[in-house]
């Protein structure tokens, strides 16, 4: 694969999570916000929900920049995929696990409301996408 395929790649998934991302925050407008908490659990879930599937478009991105061969479209791809896959950028990895603990099970599945957690899952996500930044983008 050329530097121009793997950019060209990286352009279009961080074009797609930043899009992920921006739905997300929308969906955190809406729950509206409390002193400590967003008021409505349930656009929380789906701002988070939403924010972890843009870091997912950005894990893929990079790994199909990289070469690394992806499952099958029709199969899901287990949190254990990608630990495996990025496992050798420590950095990458711990990211990663903080968002998957923050977006996904905390604020997706368990519906925590803590505007502090909430954030900084968000913060998280972002330097995870940030990876895939192609040059010149705002």
């Amino acid at each position: 694969m050329t530097t121009q395929e793997q950019e060209l790649i990286k352009q279009k998934g961080y074009a797609e999570a930043m899009r992920y991302i921006a739905n997300a925050k929308g969906y955190l407008k809406t729950a509206g916000k409390g002193e400590t908490h967003y008021k409505d659990k349930k656009y929380v879930r789906t701002a988070c929900g939403t924010a972890y599937n843009g870091v997912l478009i950005a894990l893929n991105a990079l790994l199909k920049a990289k070469d690394v061969d992806l499952p099958k479209s029709s199969k899901r791809k287990s949190v254990d995929f990608y630990r495996m896959a990025i496992g050798k950028d420590r950095k990458l990895l711990d990211a990663f696990n903080s968002v998957y603990s923050i977006l996904h099970l905390y604020g997706y599945y368990d519906g925590e409301t803590t505007i502090k957690v909430i954030q900084t899952g968000f913060e998280i996500a972002g330097i995870i996408i940030n990876r895939i930044k192609p040059q010149g983008a705002l």
